[in-house]
């Protein structure tokens, strides 16, 4: 295993400037995960490591080892691609030994170390099935086998959950990223899918417009988001626009008077609340901020619910509560109250939008 490092790693199409000098440190054994909407240079980030795509400058490392110029073969490093790229002529044996095959690896090398990744995947006995015959969760265990049986310093995972079913993907997740801590893995992994990945990470780095905006764990972006992009895309929030008037006074563009963080600095600004902060009802009249409003929307998670409640003409809330059997459920039209604490605010410049 080994750490990997990107120095200013940049990419250009022409004027078009695709992923603009990104510098990560990822440790040794760590789980970083790349996220962020479509387009953002996640996934050509990924695939400048891995050697598919040349690099317009800016420097990788794995350990001590230079890899920017080095082609694919040569930087040790397993991928699973999100079609997974089995080849559908060969058996499943045949597939995971395709790189130890090119690497001129001895042949009962091969049988013994494709016998061992399918072991680690929980494929032992599919060995001589084709790619058709197996389910979508099982190749993607194969390619999983493939990349790791190079033994590679580091794993790359390009989506590899975006093409199984959500009850599988959840499945799968999990026993990846217990794979990857038992193996002490060195893993970049790239999605879109934000439960996936505070699901998975150590840490993420959140993607946009080819640039890095926070690198941090779970906690970090969802508690302390860096910009309001960061606060809008990880998790759910309830954006408010207004501007910060005097410390710890903000007043929405709805008319509401609000306290937030007095550490807020004055001029027009948006605050981002967390849906599962805010209270309904009684308990809420006690609170820093607390306003009355309409029920509009009433959405079913399941074990949640989603109250959408209209404050004014221009400002509404969203509030998420336990579904509980023995509690009132808000009804659309019902006048209720909510509140939540100054420190529920996360206020943000209006110029971070």
């Amino acid at each position: 295993m080994a750490s990997l490092t990107l120095d200013a790693l940049t990419k250009r199409y022409g004027d078009n400037v695709v992923v603009k000098s990104v510098s990560l440190d990822i440790r040794d054994g760590e789980f970083l995960v790349l996220l962020g909407p479509s387009g953002c240079g996640k996934t050509t980030t990924l695939r400048m490591i891995a050697g598919f795509v040349p690099p317009s400058g800016g420097s990788m490392r794995i350990g001590d080892k230079d890899i920017t110029t080095l082609p694919p073969w040569k930087r040790n490093a397993g991928l699973v691609f999100q079609s997974y790229a089995l080849f559908p002529h060969m058996t499943v044996n045949e597939n995971v030994g395709f790189g130890l095959d090119m690497r001129k690896v001895d042949r009962a090398e091969i049988t013994s170390r494709v016998a061992e990744a399918l072991r680690l995947v929980r494929l032992e006995g599919y060995g001589e099935r084709y790619p058709r015959q197996l389910s979508g969760g099982q190749q993607q265990r194969v390619a999983l086998a493939r990349a790791l049986v190079i033994r590679p310093d580091v794993l790359l995972l390009d989506e590899p959950l975006s093409n199984l079913d959500a009850k599988l993907r959840l499945e799968v997740r999990l026993e990846i990223r217990a794979l990857q801590q038992q193996l002490g893995l060195t893993t970049v992994m790239v999605t879109h899918d934000q439960e996936e990945a505070l699901t998975m990470a150590d840490r993420l780095v959140v993607m946009s417009d080819g640039a890095v905006r926070q690198v941090g764990t779970q906690s970090d972006l969802y508690e302390r988001p860096a910009d309001l992009f960061v606060a809008d895309f990880v998790g759910r929030s309830t954006m408010i626009s207004g501007a910060v008037t005097a410390p710890g006074a903000f007043r929405s563009d709805g008319g509401l008077s609000l306290s937030c963080q007095p550490s807020a600095a004055a001029g027009p600004a948006t605050i981002a609340l967390r849906p599962e902060r805010l209270t309904l009802g009684a308990a809420a009249q006690g609170l820093a901020n607390h306003a009355t409003g309409m029920v509009t929307f009433v959405s079913y998670l399941g074990a949640l619910l989603d109250v959408h409640v209209r404050l004014n003409d221009t400002d509404h809330v969203v509030v998420q509560i336990p579904n509980r059997s023995d509690g009132h459920v808000p009804a659309v039209g019902d006048t209720i109250e909510v509140g939540w604490p100054a420190s529920a605010c996360l206020v943000f410049p209006r110029e971070a939008a």
